[in-house]
């Protein structure tokens, strides 16, 4: 007993006991461990919905290719993006750039059920004198085609009776023309079918501006296309393989244009 009474002793006098220092220390580390709780369901929210959004992603993007490979008859060899853009390519060959626009159109049709195309032109198109129809695609092409296109957002854009809506979509960086690095694909597989489509089949009008010299693109909805388009007076892009290509086997200055536009 007497061991064990000098053993308590030496301990409280070498070693004293700070209740109050333990109560500190134990309220900061429920603080830090509070603080880590609550910042671990955002960051776990964030991850599940990059790995939605990633997901949504990769289906859209092999519903589309499925849809070009069954309109061309020939798929590439290469995964993702980059066979999409192959397969895109393999549109344009053999066919006149008409071919290749109506194939396009073609395409787009066949991601819609054709009845809601059609619902969509008598009903919605006439409301509003077409505005309202313009709002919805430009939602929808904002929040599903950046997959496609890259990080997009809705803006406001001049109508022809001089009014100003929120039916544009400005494209940051067009990842279809940055991939491809051809105005001609850019045009007839993506600027006229597009134009086509939406007006033809959806009943709303719509003009792409294509910035070939930093990638971005402006979508009008509810907006005519001109006749004198400028797109279709476009040099080749600097890094087009086709207009290398051509550069080397054709010395004349005048022969600028791309021939696929």
């Amino acid at each position: 007993m007497a061991a064990l009474h000098l053993h308590h002793h030496l301990r409280l006098n070498l070693f004293p006991i700070s209740h109050n220092n333990n109560k500190s220390q134990l309220l900061h580390r429920n603080r830090q461990r509070s603080i880590d709780f609550r910042q671990l369901p955002k960051a776990m929210q964030k991850t599940r919905q990059e790995e939605e959004e990633g997901v949504f992603d990769h289906v859209f993007l092999n519903l589309f290719r499925n849809k070009m490979v069954q309109e061309v008859g020939w798929d590439s060899e290469k995964p993702g993006y980059d066979g999409l853009i192959d397969v895109a390519n393999r549109l344009m060959l053999a066919r006149t750039n008409s071919q290749t626009q109506q194939a396009a159109v073609r395409i787009l049709r066949s991601l819609f059920p054709p009845l809601l195309l059609e619902l969509y032109k008598i009903l919605i198109a006439p409301i509003a004198q077409g505005k309202l129809a313009a709002l919805m695609v430009a939602r929808v092409t904002a929040l599903s085609c950046q997959w496609l296109m890259g990080s997009c957002t809705v803006n406001s854009v001049d109508l022809p009776d001089g009014s100003s809506l929120p039916s544009g979509v400005f494209v940051e960086r067009c990842k279809y023309l940055e991939e491809s690095k051809c105005v001609g694909i850019c045009v007839n597989t993506c600027k006229l079918p597009t134009q086509e489509f939406f007006m033809d089949h959806m009943g709303v009008p719509l003009l792409m501006e294509p910035n070939f010299n930093d990638y971005s693109c402006q979508f009008k909805f509810g907006v005519h296309p001109p006749e004198d388009d400028t797109a279709f007076k476009e040099p080749c892009l600097e890094v087009c393989p086709n207009a290398n290509r051509r550069r080397t086997a054709n010395t004349h200055e005048n022969d600028i244009n791309c021939p696929k536009a």
